[in-house]
């Protein structure tokens, strides 16, 4: 038997990879996280599986599943949010499943990060603005943040930062913010990205707190803060500039045209009679 750690993806069911889809609809039994994962995914479970919720499961009851599916010799899917690298919990599970001998592969996912930019229509990546993507999250009861990694010192770098979890301390995260990040950087409040009910708020570092009631962005709301989601225009990628020369094309800046990879033409055969050539 064979454990797949699969992304669900952020939450609409169509979000899943075909791969994971597939292996969903291959297991018989299905263990899945049914606080963070919408019961509309389990369509792409087989009709028999047995499916459970592990949202009121401890460590230990999960790891019974695996003992029971092990001596039963069936393929368990463990269903995680978004992609299972990212606050997947999983790591403790991958140690127990060594130490069991059983076997497990991981199926990434949709991280609920690149929902939320799809959903604002945004490139967190802008040239000149910002070139990389700080993920992180706010300290919780389940796990702490280490000191090194707090929002404070992340907002050092000024770079786009996407910060789960961040709606219980959204105050105090918008203070270490600005610490460092002007007023005016655009900020966006995404809650549930993919679902029916998502949400939305855009504003800026200094005004968001006067904007939103906190209380309506408790859970799975993901705040993301940098120079990159403005909507002004910046400085245009040289990628696709006319003058930008690259191994796979030449741009006007190049000053030497490039070899043509073109087969050369053979000469044209004379219609002359073969003897007179000779001749």
């Amino acid at each position: 038997m064979k454990v797949y750690f699969i992304g669900a993806g952020p939450g609409a069911a169509d979000l899943i990879t075909l791969r994971g889809a597939r292996l969903l609809g291959s297991c018989g039994m299905v263990l899945y996280a049914g606080s963070l994962v919408p019961t509309d995914m389990l369509q792409h479970c087989s009709e028999g599986a047995e499916i459970l919720d592990t949202a009121e499961l401890s460590l230990d009851q999960q790891e019974d599943c695996y003992r029971r599916a092990q001596a039963a010799n069936i393929d368990v899917a463990r269903l995680h949010s978004g992609d299972p690298a990212i606050y997947g919990a999983t790591a403790e599970q991958m140690r127990r499943l060594e130490a069991l001998g059983i076997e497990y592969e991981i199926v990434p996912g949709v991280s609920s990060f690149t929902a939320a930019a799809a959903a604002l229509g945004s490139e967190l990546t802008r040239p000149a603005i910002s070139q990389s993507i700080i993920l992180t999250r706010v300290s919780g009861r389940a796990s702490a943040v280490p000191e090194l990694e707090s929002i404070a010192r992340f907002a050092e770098h000024q770079a786009t930062m996407c910060i789960f979890l961040s709606g219980q301390r959204l105050k105090y995260t918008v203070a270490d913010l600005l610490l460092h990040y002007p007023p005016d950087t655009p900020v966006a409040l995404v809650r549930r990205a993919s679902w029916p009910d998502q949400s939305i708020h855009r504003s800026t570092l200094g005004t968001l707190l006067e904007q939103v009631k906190q209380k309506d962005w408790l859970l799975t709301t993901l705040l993301l803060v940098g120079a990159a989601l403005s909507r002004e225009g910046g400085v245009e990628s040289s990628l696709y500039a006319a003058g930008f020369t690259h191994i796979f094309r030449d741009g006007s800046d190049r000053k030497t045209p490039r070899p043509s990879k073109r087969k050369p033409e053979l000469p044209a055969q004379s219609e002359q009679d073969p003897e007179q050539q000779a001749s």
